[in-house]
């Protein structure tokens, strides 16, 4: 789960990492009050949206005045930002963050992230900040320093010294900046974050160490105990098919083809995704429907895929062990006649009770077609697709 810019700052100072002063607004009446609450003659206007390079798509703006502020805050609220990160639909900006413009002698990149090979937490910094951690190994990739965190004593003050110097930082600025990573790391570690990335964080013309932006990623699986952190969760950033699916505890990613997907487990899921590829086809998802599956959370799985515009076929692919096949069968026609569906849909089972799931498809009189393969599937989904879709082009 990923959250916006000040909700990450708010977590930052709670740790002791300095931030420079700002305010939340929804409108620009609110961004102009926010600014005059700040005083000064320079203030920055952030867009809130759960993407990186807002700046390039005008989502960051220094305004010298409170009619640009204004207009700024005008510009930015209700639009829908793109950047490379969001894709093409871009993400709608329904929020702003107004902060204290800072004089900037160096920016710094650092960012702490789990290392699924190692099984640790990795800490990578950079004296070259401001630019995305890949442009960075890619142009200056002998500035790139890391360091591993052991999980039995956790981040050391020495190995945040040792990051410090690295980073070519003054000695009067080294303390500061112990202080600050030690922060960060406390934040990953206590309030179970995935990821804790400061870019930049800046060295002030005044000597001081802030926090210039930052970005917080989440375990999901963690949530149900940090109930602090779930309430920062912001819906409207997110996939609305994978939003929808997760509310009903469905196992859903959204993906961009025609032929949605209903599985269970992940692996066959996986497996089923490559054949409808081989097959000529691009999946619309992934769905891992579960183990045990009522006929209702089968509907409920339809709905979910259905939920994507862009699906005009659906493959359901089980291979019962827990699951079983006439539970499925019942789900799908309920789907099928609740549903009012026209679309194809193709249907695979094997495993427990498959002879009385398929009874039940055909007994049903509903225009399911059925195979015995994944490979049989997947070759018959993208035939029945491409059919419709040519009966429809004509």
């Amino acid at each position: 789960m990923d959250i916006h810019e000040y909700q990450a700052k708010d977590l930052l100072t709670r740790f002791g990492v300095q931030v420079p002063r700002g305010g939340i607004a929804y409108s620009p009446e609110q961004a102009v009050y926010r600014a005059s609450e700040l005083s000064g003659d320079k203030w920055v206007v952030k867009a809130q949206i759960h993407s990186g390079a807002r700046g390039k798509a005008g989502g960051v703006r220094i305004c010298s005045s409170e009619e640009e502020v204004s207009d700024a805050a005008t510009w930015m609220l209700g639009r829908k930002l793109v950047t490379h990160q969001t894709g093409p639909q871009g993400k709608l900006v329904s929020r702003l963050y107004v902060e204290e413009a800072t004089s900037i002698a160096q920016e710094i990149y650092l960012g702490f992230v789990m290392d699924r090979k190692l099984e640790r937490v990795v800490v990578v910094a950079s004296a070259q900040g401001g630019m995305e951690i890949e442009e960075i190994s890619e142009q200056e990739p002998e500035s790139i320093i890391r360091s591993v965190v052991d999980p039995a004593v956790g981040m050391q003050a020495f190995q945040a010294r040792e990051i410090a110097f690295s980073l070519g930082l003054e000695p009067p600025l080294i303390a500061q900046a112990v202080k600050t990573i030690m922060g960060c790391y406390r934040l990953m570690a206590e309030m179970d974050a995935n990821m804790v990335e400061v870019n930049p964080m800046v060295v002030t013309q005044a000597g001081e160490i802030v926090a210039l932006d930052a970005k917080v990623s989440f375990d999901d699986n963690a949530l149900f105990r940090r109930p602090e952190i779930a309430e920062l969760r912001d819906k409207s950033q997110e996939d609305t098919r994978e939003t929808y699916a997760e509310d009903r505890g469905l196992s859903y990613i959204g993906l961009d083809g025609e032929i949605g997907c209903i599985v269970n487990g992940a692996g066959l899921a996986m497996a089923t995704l490559d054949m409808i590829k081989m097959s000529g086809g691009e999946p619309a998802n992934f769905l891992d429907v579960g183990g045990g599956a009522s006929p209702e959370r089968v509907l409920k799985s339809f709905k979910a895929v259905l939920n994507d515009p862009n699906v005009e076929a659906i493959l359901v692919n089980i291979f019962a062990g827990i699951n079983r096949c006439d539970w499925i069968a019942e789900g799908v026609v309920l789907a099928m006649k609740e549903l009012d569906l026209t679309l194809p849909v193709v249907v695979r089972l094997s495993g427990t009770n498959v002879e009385e799931g398929r009874k039940v498809l055909d007994d049903s009189g509903l225009p399911v077609i059925t195979a015995d393969t994944l490979a049989e599937a997947a070759d018959s989904v993208v035939g029945a697709w491409k059919d419709a879709k040519f009966k429809e082009a004509s």
